[in-house]
């Protein structure tokens, strides 16, 4: 098969597009899928730049997100057969092969079945970023109708997403945009204010859009100035998910006086812990989303599709920043 792979951590170019052996099953519950897309995150690039969870597992294949067809079964799957078209988040953190390649090998409770309104580049753009969104609000937090969230980088990949599912939720959302046409482009998801944060503080923005008295919930997609700020466009008693970790010179005052909650949503931890029953999770919360692309009431957006030869390109792009939506591979 063809796949990109890393040998050791470092730019892009050390993406190289090579001829390996097609993976074959061991488990008895294992699938081998013939993938038509891969989605392409942040988490890849840094994996790429720094070294993956596994580093004396060298070379490693990266990409979580995968989309395609099942050409084999294990002797005891149930739940799937050849044929059938499938799209899991599984793999590419430098233990288990990743979906940068054109086969891969996923359990059948690891996955599910692709909706089928989504064509492959569309549904491999899915899962990390849904799975995340979905916990964040399901799991380290209950968002609930009337609430009032802010989520950050609207336009982006999580971003773009939990917009909607915080709508769904009967929430009202405030997020931040880099530009007028992202606004434009949140307003379409159900965002009902946007803050072009380059020219406006988005704190004081936040606090005018919810009387003076802050938001129930931040989703903190960035990081950085952006979650040490965010604590102050909250309320008291009120909630921050991050998905990234803090710097180390974080102010934690405000949080402590204002009684907030702080959660910290990775969804990678179920494969780097093997956490058997939260896989499991992961593959329900696909189903689920499934229905919701079926019933017209979720949507992807996938801002270019490149093939798979030009993983590195694509980290490239990715790594620019700017984007709206989700990056693909194509295997064609």
């Amino acid at each position: 098969m063809k796949a990109i792979l890393m040998r050791q951590p470092g730019g892009p170019e050390v993406l190289e597009h090579v001829d390996l052996p097609d993976p074959t099953l061991t488990g008895e519950h294992d699938m081998l899928v013939r993938l038509k897309a891969a989605g392409v995150n942040p988490v890849d690039t840094k994996l790429r730049a720094r070294g993956t969870y596994y580093p004396e597992r060298m070379p490693a294949i990266l990409g979580c997100d995968g989309a395609g067809v099942i050409e084999a079964v294990g002797p005891k799957v149930e739940r799937f057969e050849p044929g059938d078209e499938v799209y899991f988040c599984h793999g590419g953190i430098g233990g288990h092969a990743g979906t940068y390649a054109e086969f891969a090998v996923v359990s059948e409770y690891h996955a599910a079945r692709k909706p089928p309104s989504l064509g492959f580049i569309e549904a491999a753009a899915v899962p990390l970023v849904l799975i995340t969104a979905w916990e964040s609000f399901n799991d380290r937090v209950r968002l609930g109708r009337g609430q009032r969230v802010l989520i950050h980088a609207g336009a982006g990949g999580v971003g773009h997403v939990a917009v909607q599912l915080a709508r769904l939720a009967g929430a009202h959302v405030v997020t931040t945009v880099s530009t007028p046409e992202k606004a434009e482009f949140v307003k379409g998801l159900g965002a009902e204010r946007s803050v072009l944060y380059r020219s406006e503080d988005f704190v004081e923005a936040v606090r005018t859009w919810s009387d003076g008295q802050g938001v129930d919930l931040v989703l903190d997609t960035l990081g950085g100035d952006a979650l040490q700020r965010s604590f102050e466009a909250v309320k008291p008693y009120g909630d921050v998910v991050t998905l990234l970790q803090p710097p180390v010179d974080v102010d934690w005052k405000t949080v402590r006086v204002k009684n907030l909650r702080l959660s910290f949503e990775l969804m990678l931890t179920p494969m780097h812990l093997h956490l058997e029953d939260r896989l499991r999770a992961h593959a329900a919360i696909l189903r689920q989303g499934a229905r919701l692309f079926e019933d017209g009431k979720l949507r992807i957006h996938v801002a270019r599709a490149f093939p798979l030869d030009q993983a590195a390109e694509a980290h490239r792009m990715l790594e620019a920043g700017g984007l709206t939506g989700k990056l693909v591979l194509s295997m064609g």
